[in-house]
């Protein structure tokens, strides 16, 4: 599989501390690639590089072969990054239908003025958005419950829903921040099945996450950082087992649960 994400020598330097040390990581087109590693490792600060949010104090980004190391979030929207967040962020008085249909900002062309005075192409466009919008609720499980609102939706729900939202913006890569965080054991499992689905719809996956089963069960690869530096790379089989990542974060006893619950 080509990279659709590739991220070479990314560095961040907050003063003197060195939050993201020459890290090289490629995500192939298809897959679903975890990052995972101790609190204080780098995770958020690479998503942040990742998404936009922070400009990578050296190293460069490239997202379907393009430079992309010097573009806003916004930009990196339109060319097909979306990303979530570890806190859900929904508007909890908007319905769920309206939640998804703010997604969709990035990708509709009728200017502001025909949306004020209602004209024809701006209805259309809107009926559109709103059949793409209720099709990605079938998709993640919350049709039934387009027109109520969002703020009165289960925690597991509104990670469902904050999925739809960022799908809403076409993207080929989705970029999850602990997506797990906070769920049961039947949410989770239920989120699983639902992000093993998405290679369906083309996009392609980097998350962030502590849940290691979880992480063993859905990633093809898995990036381990430590004190902002890669200290291994491979399938789920060959982190579980490598001893620099048990030392560093999984721990003995981790470890051996992961061997026996997905083989050693």
């Amino acid at each position: 599989m080509s990279a659709l994400l590739s991220a070479r020598g990314l560095t961040m330097q907050f003063r003197g501390l060195l939050a993201v040390n020459a890290v090289d990581v490629e995500v192939a087109a298809g897959s679903v690639h975890g990052i995972i590693g101790p609190n204080g490792a780098g995770k958020t600060t690479f998503f942040n590089l990742i998404s936009g949010l922070l400009r990578p104090t050296s190293g460069t980004l490239t997202l379907d072969g393009r430079d992309v190391t010097a573009l806003p979030p916004y930009a990196r929207t339109r060319m097909g990054l979306a990303r979530t967040f570890q806190n859900i962020r929904m508007f909890a008085d908007m319905s769920v239908l309206e939640n998804v249909m703010t997604g969709m900002h990035t990708r509709l062309k009728a200017p502001g003025w025909s949306a004020v005075l209602r004209l024809p192409g701006f209805r259309a466009e809107e009926h559109a958005a709103k059949a793409d919008a209720m099709e990605l609720l079938e998709f993640v499980g919350l049709a039934d419950k387009a027109n109520g609102r969002s703020g009165s939706l289960a925690y597991g729900e509104q990670r469902r829903l904050e999925i739809a939202r960022a799908l809403a913006s076409r993207p080929r890569l989705l970029l999850l921040d602990e997506p797990a965080a906070g769920m049961n054991p039947a949410e989770t499992r239920e989120l699983a099945v639902l992000l093993k689905q998405l290679g369906q719809r083309d996009v392609s996956l980097l998350l962030v996450e502590h849940d290691m089963g979880f992480v063993m069960d859905l990633c093809d690869r898995i990036t381990v950082l430590n004190f902002g530096r890669k200290i291994a790379e491979g399938g789920p089989r060959e982190i579980r087992n490598d001893p620099a990542v048990i030392e560093a974060y999984l721990g003995s006893k981790v470890a051996e649960r992961l061997a026996k619950a997905h083989g050693a």
